[in-house]
């Protein structure tokens, strides 16, 4: 009989430990793939539209993408595949000559999880609300159901660990071997120590992120004096980036508009018929014509009598980029000598209305961009004063120069 308890208990425990492995196993694997794509994949890619990459819904079906092999190549080395490959030089060219950022550590598994996750059917469309507004798509959150899994998964191991302990007991009686008094878990040690460990890391894991994103603002949207659509000026009617925001080509700051340059326009512009439905964030709809007679309050401008009457105010713009302190960054730096688009950072500005902050801005983000993005050395007179680069290229020795190779990752560039 004692041995009969002994092989119920050892199978008892096998089963369990299976169980539960094949349980956590089977729980993280389902969310491998959107887990990575979040990590990897969300900061330049959309499933259904373009951003600062092409929309992956289907992407197997455009390009060479349906042999997985030259995927796996693709993204292990984008730039080393887009010297043999049409497809990808076309997608550089259309998107403003941004080329994806290398992942050499994915591996093939990790790859095909992605690839699972972006091809598994989209969720049902919501029905939009009554007045036309436009639908906010709902943020995925597994904050819950990975709290109520663990949850499930400590109970079924006490559990088990109570029935080992019982069956442990049962085969001692059998064999008359003095039982001891079980000690109650709240009393004790491994129980107790091995909570305060959990505790632990759980709590410097939560209390690390948050430090970490400290300041950080990706997806900061907030709600301005003026309700002004990029969408409908800088996308519809095409006006570029530098006539507003003149300071991105001269100097450290981008610079704000002041209320002259908006009544440029808009001294004959007056009302907003033609252009799309403008709507907010909340979707709510905006009157065109409304927002532009706020500009009007501001600038001072009597529309009847087409002038000026003196008594105008800066407009209190919100700030949505804002770095720290000691951290260097100049516009001109990027756009005149790095020759980088402003979507590179700002996601894809003409498709906004409101605008929000696209990228986290952290400091890991703008080293990977340095380690990846190549140098524009053709015609760019800045760059003349490398010249062992120049002649590396000239007797192909490199084809490429990186930010990171004339010192774009050394402390003292951006830290002051």
């Amino acid at each position: 009989m004692s041995y009969q308890l002994q092989t119920v208990k050892r199978l008892f425990s096998r089963s369990s430990f299976v169980f539960l492995f094949s349980l956590l196993v089977l729980s993280t694997n389902a969310q491998d793939g959107k887990t990575i794509f979040n990590q990897k994949c969300a900061t330049c890619h959309s499933l259904t539209k373009d951003i600062t990459g092409p929309a992956l819904a289907g992407f197997e079906d455009r390009g060479p993408w349906s042999d997985r092999k030259k995927l796996y190549a693709w993204i292990h080395n984008p730039a080393g595949f887009m010297a043999s490959d049409s497809y990808t030089q076309g997608l550089k060219d259309k998107f403003h000559g941004v080329v994806m950022t290398g992942f050499p550590d994915l591996t093939e598994a990790q790859i095909d999880a992605i690839v699972t996750y972006i091809n598994a059917p989209p969720p049902a469309t919501t029905t939009p609300p009554p007045g036309g507004g436009a639908v906010k798509e709902p943020e995925s959150d597994n904050t819950l159901l990975f709290g109520v899994l663990t949850l499930i998964l400590a109970v079924v191991a006490l559990t088990l660990l109570q029935v080992n302990s019982n069956l442990r007991k049962m085969s001692d009686d059998k064999e008359g071997i003095p039982a001891h008094e079980p000690v109650p878990f709240w009393r004790n040690k491994v129980y107790i120590a091995t909570g305060i460990i959990v505790l632990f890391l759980v709590g410097g894991y939560y209390l690390t992120q948050g430090a970490i994103g400290l300041g950080r603002q990706q997806n900061y949207e907030p709600e301005q004096p003026i309700y002004y659509s990029h969408k409908v000026h800088a996308g519809i009617n095409q006006i570029n980036c530098l006539y507003c925001h003149t300071g991105a080509q001269e100097g450290k700051q981008a610079l704000i508009p002041s209320v002259n340059v908006c009544m440029n326009c808009h001294m004959a512009i007056n009302t907003y018929e033609k252009g799309p439905k403008l709507v907010k964030a909340d979707g709510t709809e905006v009157n065109g014509t409304a927002e532009i007679k706020k500009l009007y309050s501001y600038a001072g401008w009597d529309e009847t009598k087409s002038q000026y009457t003196g008594k105008g105010k800066p407009i209190e713009w919100v700030r949505i980029h804002n770095l720290p302190d000691h951290v260097y960054f100049n516009h001109s730096q990027h756009v005149v000598v790095g020759q980088q688009q402003c979507q590179t950072c700002h996601g894809n500005i003409t498709e906004m209305d409101e605008v929000k902050q696209f990228a986290d801005l952290s400091m890991g983000w703008c080293i990977n961009c340095h380690r990846t993005t190549k140098v524009q050395f053709k015609d760019n007179k800045f760059y003349s004063i490398y010249e062992k680069f120049h002649e590396d290229i000239r007797n192909k020795k490199i084809d490429s120069v990186t930010v990171e190779m004339i010192g774009g990752l050394e402390c003292q560039k951006c830290h002051y």
